[in-house]
């Protein structure tokens, strides 16, 4: 007679699957805080790469921007925090550019009102220097967006640079924050429900 041999199957632990949801939910939340402290961190940065240069054609634009009435010489990038007057630099990284007619125009988001336009014209200082009162012009914060248009020899290549004006980055940081934890809270729900009938049926079964 042959002996039954019985596998023990592996007790199903409710308590220690919650656990590791709870603690990836943590995890994922610092992760998130800390990804979005080292992006606010970045911003402002004059020679930070991924955010404040930016390519029209096969050309490399430096962009940076400076508030002097109300933050002296400090440069910001991306995201510009104080509405006022603010000089809008446009640095060629290269020398072709120089060659090139070149046309810029900054405009309001989503609307697309014009604020600035400056006609296109060679720039052989390879710098653009774009003077606008957010304040005086009563267009205040909000996002912005800079058109680049080059043209030369019948070609036309545009490209765009978004910014922002008079946003602190906390409310960014809070919309971020809210998003990710509505979006953790439904897989939690939804894993939550998948254990607890798992739960249940093991327990049915034993």
């Amino acid at each position: 007679m042959k002996e039954e041999i019985l596998i023990k199957q592996p007790r199903f632990s409710f308590t220690k699957v919650l656990t590791r949801l709870i603690g990836m939910i943590l995890s994922i939340l610092v992760i998130s805080v800390l990804l979005q402290n080292t992006a606010h961190a970045h911003r402002g940065a004059k020679n930070e790469i991924d955010t404040c240069r930016f390519t029209v054609g096969n050309e490399i634009i430096h962009f940076s921007a400076y508030t002097p009435k109300i933050s002296g010489g400090q440069s910001f990038c991306r995201a510009i925090p104080s509405v006022g007057e603010t000089h809008l630099v446009f640095d060629y990284e290269g020398h072709k550019l120089r060659k090139t007619t070149v046309e810029f125009e900054i405009t309001k988001e989503p609307e697309g009102t014009r604020i600035f336009y400056q006609k296109p014209e060679k720039i052989k200082k390879g710098s653009v220097d774009a003077k606008v009162d957010f304040d005086r012009l009563g267009v205040g914060s909000g996002h912005y967006l800079a058109h680049v248009t080059i043209m030369n020899n019948g070609e036309k290549l545009d490209s765009h640079l978004p910014f922002t004006v008079g946003i602190e980055p906390e409310e960014e940081y809070n919309f971020t924050v809210i998003f990710a934890a509505i979006i953790i809270f439904i897989i939690t729900v939804v894993v939550f429900v998948v254990m607890t009938r798992r739960f249940n049926a093991n327990k049915e079964n034993n």
